[in-house]
């Protein structure tokens, strides 16, 4: 039988240690205090109260976040107007998706707390996870795999180009 390969460069600043941003106590506030290093952080949009951010260790090709600038730990904290800018970076994130990458559908879901799953159970963060039909395969279900085709810098500057091209986000106060 052959041998084959997945290939995860990206996976190396995991193995390796953590990214500066991840070092932190929260890598969300990193990333939200350093807008200069937006390309390198991946940090895709930037509102008044919000940011729309790759998961750097994602589920699925194009698995954002989308955070509240303000460290709050859940929804409740939140002020409507941050409510309101988190829905409408979820919705523009999700038309650039399906446009960019034609997926057929969403997972789009919040973690409050560490019993919940939480990886940063102090920022309240929206997580959005493009889904194909039948992209469910015994990679995942038998081995605990994740099969992610493209890279992350890649899809980072098709959704760039497509957020400049599309006046995206649309948020408007």
């Amino acid at each position: 039988m052959e041998r084959r390969n997945l290939w995860a460069p990206w996976r190396i600043k995991y193995i390796q240690g953590l990214e500066d941003s991840e070092k932190h106590d929260c890598f969300l506030c990193y990333d939200l205090a350093n807008p200069d290093k937006d390309t390198e952080l991946l940090v895709l949009w930037r509102t008044q109260l919000s940011m729309v951010i790759f998961n750097k260790f994602p589920y699925n090709n194009g698995h954002l976040l989308v955070a509240p600038k303000r460290h709050i730990p859940d929804l409740a904290a939140a002020s409507d107007l941050e409510l309101t800018d988190l829905m409408m970076l979820v919705r523009d994130a999700q038309v650039a998706l399906k446009d960019v990458l034609n997926c057929h559908g969403f997972n789009v879901g919040i973690n409050i707390g560490r019993c919940a799953g939480a990886g940063v159970p102090d920022h309240v963060h929206i997580h959005i996870v493009p889904r194909w039909d039948g992209d469910t395969n015994y990679m995942s279900v038998c081995s605990d795999t994740d099969v992610i085709s493209q890279s992350m810098q890649e899809l980072y500057a098709e959704l760039k180009s497509y957020a400049e091209q599309n006046s995206l986000p649309r948020v408007n106060y």
